[in-house]
């Protein structure tokens, strides 16, 4: 896996304070080596044999996950459309509203993705997305969708992505302590796990499809 370089600043970004999960998730193993096949005890392959995930790699998955450029920039478009319809209203049409409704989802997204990578080390629950090991437009696509609610555990086996429910659930939950009152409603919670999983979708056709769309793409393949 490719080394982000991210690691420094993002404890400042999260109102949990997840240095020491973090120093955890370096700490930690995730448990002993797939299987190589990557196969159900029935010999079914359910998915491409990938790198047991360690430590390190759970910690710059969270880093770039968190305040890497994809992540960085939804929340640039976030806060735009946040500030442009005035939600929160707490915050106001404004440049320091905008700076807040950035901030805010800043820290959700931080306490998500620690709270994620954390529990899923304990089990060896790999929060990463891997691409699908076929070929075809439909099966890729099933394959995002479905790697919303599963994740590859120790074995190399896809299985509930049972970390995420807790985290996404958990981390929205626990932003109602530090959210404006207009978002502190039961439906506003409920609306923004869903979202949280919507995100998660859109992250999976992403890392699915753009490497393959940028090399149709004339200005990525210029020399």
């Amino acid at each position: 896996m490719e080394r982000r370089g991210l690691a420094s600043g993002l404890h400042s970004n999260c109102a949990m304070g997840p240095l020491p999960v973090l120093v955890f998730l370096v700490a930690s193993g995730a448990g002993s080596p797939p299987d190589p096949q990557g196969q159900t005890s029935q010999g079914q392959v359910l998915s491409a044999p990938v790198d047991q995930i360690t430590g390190i790699d759970r910690l710059d998955w969270t880093v770039h996950s968190t305040i890497g450029t994809p992540s960085l920039w939804t929340g640039v478009l976030s806060a735009t459309w946040g500030t442009g319809f005035n939600q929160p209203k707490e915050y106001g049409r404004s440049f320091d509203g905008f700076a807040k409704r950035y901030g805010l989802r800043l820290t959700g997204v931080a306490t998500s993705n620690v709270m994620e990578a954390g529990l899923g080390a304990i089990w060896g629950e790999d929060p990463r997305s891997h691409r699908a090991d076929a070929r075809g437009f439909g099966p890729r696509l099933t394959r995002a969708f479905k790697m919303t609610v599963e994740a590859q555990n120790r074995d190399g086996r896809d299985a509930p992505a049972y970390a995420r429910f807790i985290a996404i659930a958990g981390s929205n939950a626990i932003s109602d302590t530090w959210r404006p009152d207009s978002q502190r409603t039961a439906g506003n919670t409920m609306l923004r796990i869903g979202l949280g999983f919507g995100g998660r979708l859109a992250g999976n056709l992403w890392e699915e499809f753009w490497p393959d769309a940028k090399k149709h793409l004339f200005f990525f393949n210029k020399h």
